[in-house]
């Protein structure tokens, strides 16, 4: 076995949207053979957590990458503090990526995938569109999703946009900065590239 990617991330619904999203991406990938996500909860287990973790992991090849929400917090900060964790940690080549906001911004930030994940087309307009441009500036895209699809719920709804979310058309930079990160690691392992 050439390594996994051990996804450290915040929060449960994170690890419902990438179990589904990283075999779309890279077809083949089986959960435990060539990833894996470990959901903390919240951002303080998270930070506890990355430490003790990347300095106990014994299986050779493995390759970190920490995924927290930013929640308005100063992104810099945070970044640094998570890499500073990390490098304490002797773990200075694992991969820190910042949600702006939070996770639901991914989803605005590609309203045709979260149209078709709730078979809503009063969610994929024009006037929707253009308001929501820039994802990222959103402080609670939560409460904005929740408008658009009253029935949304964190989890289950993490699983059904991890089938329709698109890297191509998404708007969210910091969904592309993830994904570009991702694709990067990926090859640096060995595995094949993200499809464009």
């Amino acid at each position: 076995m050439q390594g996994r990617i051990i996804f450290l991330l915040e929060e449960p619904s994170m690890k419902a949207l990438l179990d589904g999203l990283l075999p779309r991406l890279f077809p083949g990938w089986a959960d435990g053979q060539h990833f894996q996500c470990v959901p903390h909860e919240g951002k303080s287990d998270l930070d506890r957590s990355v430490p003790r973790k990347l300095s106990a992991w014994r299986f050779p090849g493995d390759r970190f990458v920490v995924v927290r929400d930013n929640d308005s917090a100063n992104c810099i900060d945070v970044k640094a503090h998570l890499n500073a964790l990390c490098a304490k940690a002797g773990r200075p080549e694992t991969l820190v990526r910042m949600v702006c906001q939070e996770l639901e911004s991914w989803y605005i930030g590609d309203l045709q995938a979260l149209g078709a994940a709730f078979d809503s087309a009063k969610v994929n307009t024009p006037a929707q569109r253009k308001r929501f441009l820039h994802p990222d500036q959103w402080q609670k895209p939560s409460v904005e999703v929740k408008r658009l699809v009253p029935a949304f719920q964190k989890i289950s709804g993490a699983r059904v946009m991890a089938q329709h979310l698109s890297p191509p058309a998404n708007l969210s930079h910091s969904f592309q900065v993830f994904v570009e990160g991702l694709r990067r690691m990926a090859a640096e392992m060995g595995y094949e590239e993200l499809p464009n």
